[in-house]
């Protein structure tokens, strides 16, 4: 069963109109990976057995999630066979390497192959450098690389490089917008709806590429009463708390902000925060230890019966996490001090505007420091990426806490989203 807007790439790959670079964009949820992977499927099994083939995303992690389980499904174990291991795969019987780009030495993994196609999984999270030496790969005859993705700035360079050059170019380019799924429960595509709003909302369900500009967290900004409770609710029972830890330099604090847990990550409640303050030769490691000591004693009063689980500490100050761990374990304190999992910034950002816009996500008056500094968090309008401002005009630290206290968990509250709209 396929969407009228999936019928139509069908037709293009049947009428021989694919073209040397085939891109499907547009909103989320809109049937474009499906799609892409049974045309890129059946393209394959018309190519040459003995060429070589590339699937890549950002991650192997995010390729494995995203696609390889999905092109089983779609074309049956007999089909396609795959070792993560081994980053290689059987299609058809061609040979599919497996790739994930996460840094900026990700286009020597690929320099000096000869390819015969690629696909590419959300493309916009690769490095331009990566995509241009991909394409020098693809040299064999009738090469063709196919990629999706969801729209970013108009800055981004496959906007600038690639689409806005469509006219120049041996390029296919498909949009693909939500209601163009028509196998979506409706009560699902309108509550996805709720949970964007601003540069979200234009990028993600009107698949518009919309620069990223102004507050951040624009519904908190404008009405933070929403948001805020004097006390959690009689009839809300925290399943646990998670503490975040982002050390402060020179010119910032370190601060500590702790959230509970409802249910299977239905809610999240930020309950506690505090900041250590002072800058260079005012703090040392044993006072701020100290310090930290007192703020787990203070919310495990404060929130009898409610197991403290993990403190998530910015991973780059590794002495400052270590001695940490010898502090708690001498005050018999029962957190586990452990790196933090830092998902991307936008990742953090989209789950945190998602919890708000949908009801989830609360904040106990007494947390000025939380409060404040979500109201602050702009774009950097002077950056073509989608990056936050971070010159010391607003308190950035606090808000890093607060999503390093959630980041290993962004996949449950997404869940719990899905389960939500199911029930």
């Amino acid at each position: 069963m396929l969407s009228e807007k999936q019928k139509k790439f069908v037709k293009v790959f049947k009428h021989g109109e694919l073209k040397r670079i085939n891109l499907l964009e547009g909103s989320v949820r809109s049937g474009k990976t499906w799609i892409s992977l049974f045309v890129w499927a059946l393209w394959v099994a018309t190519m040459p057995a003995d060429g070589a083939y590339l699937m890549v995303a950002k991650t192997l992690t995010a390729l494995n999630r995203n696609c390889l389980n999905l092109l089983v499904s779609l074309v049956g174990s007999k089909n396609f066979v795959y070792s993560l291991s081994k980053k290689e795969g059987q299609l058809f019987g061609r040979l599919i390497y497996l790739e994930g780009v996460s840094d900026v030495r990700a286009e020597s993994k690929i320099r000096g192959m000869t390819l015969t196609g690629a696909y590419c999984d959300e493309a916009t999270l690769f490095n331009e450098e990566f995509f241009a030496m991909l394409l020098s790969r693809l040299s064999e005859k009738g090469a063709k690389v196919f990629a999706t993705t969801n729209p970013d700035s108009p800055n981004h360079w496959l906007m600038k490089k690639y689409i806005e050059r469509k006219d120049e170019l041996d390029i296919f380019i498909m949009k693909f917008l939500i209601d163009d799924n028509t196998f979506l429960d409706p009560e699902y595509v309108k509550q996805l709806k709720i949970e964007y709003t601003g540069v979200f909302y234009d990028r993600f369900i009107l698949g518009l590429w919309r620069v990223a500009d102004g507050v951040i967290f624009r519904q908190f900004s404008d009405d933070p009463e929403r948001f805020i409770l004097d006390k959690v609710p009689e009839d809300t029972k925290l399943r646990h708390i998670m503490i975040g830890v982002d050390y402060g330099g020179n010119k910032s604090a370190t601060t500590f902000v702790a959230t509970g847990y409802v249910g299977n990550y239905q809610k999240l409640i930020v309950v506690a925060d505090y900041k250590v303050k002072g800058g260079k030769g005012t703090i040392n490691p044993d006072r701020m230890n100290l310090e930290f000591i007192q703020f787990v004693q203070r919310v495990q009063e404060e929130n009898k019966g409610v197991p403290i689980l993990y403190a998530f500490c910015d991973n780059e100050a590794q002495t400052l996490i270590n001695g940490m761990r010898v502090a708690v374990l001498k005050a018999k304190l029962t957190v586990r001090v452990v790196d933090c999992f830092k998902a991307p910034i936008k990742e953090r950002i989209y789950t945190l505007n998602g919890l708000m816009n949908t009801g989830r996500f609360f904040v106990l008056r007494g947390c000025k420091n939380v409060i404040n500094s979500l109201q602050e968090q702009v774009w950097d309008s002077k950056k073509e990426e989608d990056i936050r401002l971070d010159d010391g005009t607003c308190d950035i630290d606090t808000t890093d806490a607060l999503e390093y206290s959630f980041s290993k968990f962004i996949k449950a509250f997404a869940l719990a989203s899905l389960d939500r709209k199911k029930g």
